[in-house]
C-alpha cells in the first residue's frame, strides 16, 4: 500500500486530447534530429549543423510549451466543472518556468 501526502492528486494522464499537436511536433523534432546526427555522421557543414540543431531545440520548446497549456487547460476545465484537477497551478507554472 503506498502514502501519499494528504494533497495527492494522481498524475494527469496524456491522452490524445492533450498531447495531439505537441507529439507532432515531437515527431518532426525527431526527423529533424536525425538529419542532424546523419549530418554530422557524415561531416557536414558546421553551420548547418548548428542551425538544424537550434531549429530541433525550438521545436522541442514549443512542444513542451503545448503540453504546459494543454494541461492548464484540462485543469481550468475540471475547475469548471467543479472538480479537482490533477495539477495545481503552482505545479503547471513550476512545469512550465522549468522549460523557459
Amino acid at each position: 500500500m503506498e502514502i501519499y501526502p494528504l494533497r495527492y492528486n494522481p498524475p494527469m494522464e496524456m491522452g490524445p486530447a492533450l498531447t495531439g499537436e505537441a507529439l507532432v511536433r515531437l515527431r518532426r523534432a525527431h526527423g529533424q534530429l536525425a538529419g542532424v546526427i546523419k549530418m554530422i555522421e557524415d561531416g557536414g557543414d558546421c553551420t548547418a549543423v548548428l542551425t538544424q540543431l537550434a531549429a530541433v531545440s525550438r521545436a522541442l520548446d514549443r512542444a513542451g510549451f503545448k503540453l504546459v497549456a494543454s494541461g492548464m487547460r484540462h485543469c481550468q476545465a475540471a475547475r469548471n466543472r467543479g472538480e479537482q484537477p490533477p495539477m495545481s497551478e503552482d505545479e503547471l507554472e513550476k512545469l512550465f518556468l522549468s522549460l523557459a
